[in-house]
């Protein structure tokens, strides 16, 4: 739990409760009713200049959308960048995949979209930032959409960019994205949404206006009337102070149609079928507040004024499905402010509606661990409960944990592979691809900073700062010869890669490259060197592949890498500077090279007046005209 004021779905520093805070409370107070009751009489809607059209587009996948880069975070936790032709921009999806997405490689799963907060942030969705949403999952037979982004979005589509955002989520979510689950990540047209906050009143409208689309809505401390007395100011005032965000670009000015066409109170008729769940609090302070020492005050002041208007919506949205005789799950709290633990706690609660909605089990079956996996894993009990039964992978044995997998086969054991290692063993196929089968656990490096496991025919290692990488074959065998991460390369901060325009491949590292090249062999490349390679072109520049490692030290502490048509040498006082072979490098050469009276180079090669070629030295020229080298002085 992160501690701090919460306003619409994020969290933020104590110290700017002030005026923001003094005007939440403001408005709250304008509109507090007691509690006692389950509902409140339905807010009057304000006047529209245009008639309310209730449904957004009929619900049809549009084609376009494409994805660019997976990342597998963990066994099964993967992000998607998706190319959206509606934003112009990549958008990041993450996904928790369902509980036997291992086991059962054929199935397919139906799909729980969960939506953030107000402040939503670009790097990761609020759902799996401030809760315990994945591995409260981890069991579930559901495919997890988490999007990421989109704060003060409303997850719809704006009238106009604002912040330099072409927000269209709605067509994104409902029309962009679907088709890329159904075909690659085995998702099923069965769909809920969960929202907090900004999301649960997002959860609500594009139920409604995507009939059809949505099984299952669930609702959070959402804002569940926009266009209600003060709401839209209100809505503009939050969006303000989250990120600088115009309402007006978003849906017009307040009188504008779109309003009334987002607000689930007036679409509350077109919810019939979804099975519903709304929850709030009254804000006060309850079980996961820190008190004021006001008596029922926390110190979450503007999350006290935002949950009581989340409240009062709710029990004016409530109000209404019992007049249209939508039944819905109503839960109000008896106290609490707008904070994700209350949100967390409310996940849980929903999940047997939401399983039931989407025809799912609401609970796990049953598993046993036995014989070596069992061992491993009750050696590891981090691990957590088993997810499946043990079955078949490329022969051997493997069974799904909630934090992790264990592998076995006779000849390597069973070992435990988890967390950002095993992420990127799953996305290199497990068992089945380059890296076979595990032949030990998690291991420590020596210098404390990182982890790695072994596999038959590689390693994959990790630090918080570089995250995980793989490294196999002549690769992995240069780099070990040079003392793996304890060597001068540091550890991998990029997979191996083919070089576009030649044979061969390149490894990143921290401090390097590893270059593997059919003609010139396994070398790195480090420094200011690889800086001065890639100023050339890399090895599709003038210098090819390198054909040494880095050389040295020699004079003045240098260093130096040849490369197939050419050297380029460093040192403390000269820099990085490259020497093709050929006429200018002989008669260097012919002088002792950067031990004789020339020095080391001081520039590139470059052309001179009247034809032909120069390079300076620290202590002289060598030019080249018409086939003649002349040394100077």
């Amino acid at each position: 739990m992160r501690t701090g004021l919460v306003r619409f779905g994020r969290s933020t520093s104590a110290g700017t409760r002030g005026r923001r805070a003094a005007a939440a409370l403001t408005v709250a107070s304008a509109l507090m009713v007691p509690f006692a009751t389950a509902t409140v009489a339905a807010a009057a809607p304000v006047a529209h200049t245009a008639p309310v059209s209730h449904t957004g587009p009929a619900y049809t996948q549009t084609s376009g959308a494409t994805v660019t880069s997976v990342d597998w975070l963990s066994d099964r936790r993967v992000a998607l960048w998706i190319d959206s032709p509606s934003m112009g921009t990549p958008i990041q999806v993450q996904l928790l995949l369902a509980r036997d997405w291992n086991i059962n490689p054929q199935a397919t799963f139906p799909q729980v979209y969960m939506l953030d907060g107000l402040r939503a942030t670009d790097q990761e969705n609020g759902w799996t930032a401030e809760t315990d949403a994945e591995s409260y999952f981890a069991d579930k037979n559901v495919n997890v959409v988490l999007p990421v982004g989109g704060q003060s979005s409303f997850y719809s589509d704006w009238l106009d960019q604002d912040n330099g955002k072409n927000y269209q989520w709605e067509t994104f979510l409902t029309k962009e994205l679907p088709p890329i689950l159904a075909k690659d990540w085995r998702s099923t047209d069965t769909r809920g949404v969960v929202g907090l906050s900004m999301g649960g009143t997002s959860a609500m409208f594009l139920a409604a206006r995507n009939p059809g689309f949505f099984k299952f809505a669930g609702s959070l401390s959402g804002i569940l009337t926009t266009t209600s007395l003060g709401m839209p100011q209100a809505i503009q005032y939050a969006m303000s102070d989250a990120g600088g965000y115009s309402s007006k670009a978003m849906w017009g000015a307040p009188s504008n149609s779109l309003w009334a066409q987002h607000d689930p109170y007036l679409l509350a008729d077109k919810l019939k079928g979804v099975s519903l769940y709304i929850s709030s609090g009254n804000g006060s302070t309850g079980p996961y507040d820190q008190p004021s020492g006001i008596p029922g005050v926390s110190t979450n002041y503007a999350g006290m004024g935002l949950e009581i208007l989340s409240r009062l919506t709710s029990q004016t949205f409530a109000t209404k499905l019992n007049q249209l005789g939508i039944p819905a799950q109503v839960n109000y709290r008896p106290s609490g402010t707008h904070s994700w633990p209350y949100w967390q706690f409310e996940l849980h609660q929903l999940w047997p509606q939401l399983a039931t909605a989407l025809g799912v089990e609401v609970d796990k079956p049953a598993c046993t661990v036995a014989g070596q996996i069992g061992n491993a894993s009750g050696a590891n009990s981090w691990l957590g409960p088993c997810l499946t039964a043990e079955y078949n992978v490329a022969g051997g044995r493997a069974q799904d944990f909630t934090f992790g997998r264990v592998f076995f086969t006779p000849d390597t054991g069973a070992q435990v592979v988890a967390g950002a290692i095993g992420g990127i063993y799953q996305g290199n196929k497990g068992p089945e691809g380059a890296l076979g089968f595990p032949t030990t656990g998690e291991i420590g490096t020596p210098d404390g900073r990182g982890r790695f496991n072994a596999f038959q025919n590689g390693v994959v290692y990790f630090t918080p700062q570089t995250g995980a990488h793989m490294v196999k074959g002549a690769v992995l065998d240069e780099w070990a010869a040079q003392g793996y991460e304890s060597g001068p390369l540091g550890y991998p901060v990029l997979e191996e890669v083919q070089t576009p325009n030649k044979p061969g491949s390149v490894q990143g590292f921290e401090i390097g490259a590893i270059y593997n090249s059919p003609d010139a062999g396994v070398h790195s490349v480090q420094g200011m060197i690889l800086g001065k390679y890639g100023e050339l072109g890399w090895e599709s520049g003038p210098l090819g592949f390198p054909k040494s490692n880095e050389l040295g030290p020699i004079r003045d502490g240098g260093r130096f890498n040849q490369f197939e048509t050419g050297n380029i040498y460093w040192s403390p006082l000269s820099g990085a500077w490259s020497i093709p072979y050929g006429p200018i490098f002989d008669a260097w050469g012919s002088v002792g090279y950067e031990g004789g009276r020339l020095g080391y180079p001081t520039s590139d090669q470059f052309d001179i007046d009247g034809g032909g070629k120069q390079q300076n030295f620290q202590f002289g020229i060598i030019t080249l005209k018409d086939g003649v080298t002349t040394i100077a002085p």
